[in-house]
């Protein structure tokens, strides 16, 4: 585990956005469309890890291929393993271990989170929910997700992290 993880959301093109994550090994870096509701997604697959599930899937369009995120909850920590398909229009289904590894990390569940609330915070600060809207197109900026993240984040792990208030 390395415990240093940092990841960011940055839209740079109507309907594109480069997703990155890293942690002192290595990284993975995709752009991601906005031909599903990646942020959302992401957003609450993270908060699925603070229930009674210990695995969330969310995939990603890469346009055409698929990048799959499956988080797995072991105590404390998360497995992250991001798995790569050549063709989303016919992943669905296929078992993960059918995809290429393209990236893992072991991490705290405190770490995760908190890397992503401040990523999606970043983005509506620099955005804000108008702007994300017609950057994003399809999708509405996540403000429910969000704010579910960050409330199980501070309700049940203990981060000693700063944490920034929620912007408008």
């Amino acid at each position: 585990m390395t415990g240093d993880l940092q990841f960011s959301w940055e839209l740079y093109s109507t309907g594109w956005a480069t997703c990155r994550i890293a942690d002192s090994s290595s990284e993975c870096k995709d752009s991601v469309s906005y031909c599903t509701d990646a942020l959302a997604d992401l957003l609450h697959a993270v908060a699925g890890l603070y229930g009674p599930s210990t695995v969330q899937r969310v995939s990603f369009d890469l346009e055409p291929a698929e990048a799959r995120w499956v988080l797995r909850r072991r105590g404390p920590d998360v497995d992250i393993a991001i798995y790569r398909f050549p063709d989303m229009a016919v992943s669905f289904g296929v078992p993960d271990r059918e995809g290429s590894l393209s990236w893992s990390s072991k991490q705290p569940r405190s770490a995760l989170s908190h890397a992503v609330i401040e990523a999606a915070q970043t983005v509506l600060r620099a955005h804000g929910e108008d702007g994300y809207h017609e950057k994003w197109r399809r999708y509405p900026f996540p403000v429910a997700a969000l704010q579910d993240l960050r409330r199980l984040h501070l309700r049940d792990d203990d981060c000693e992290r700063t944490h920034d208030p929620l912007v408008p």
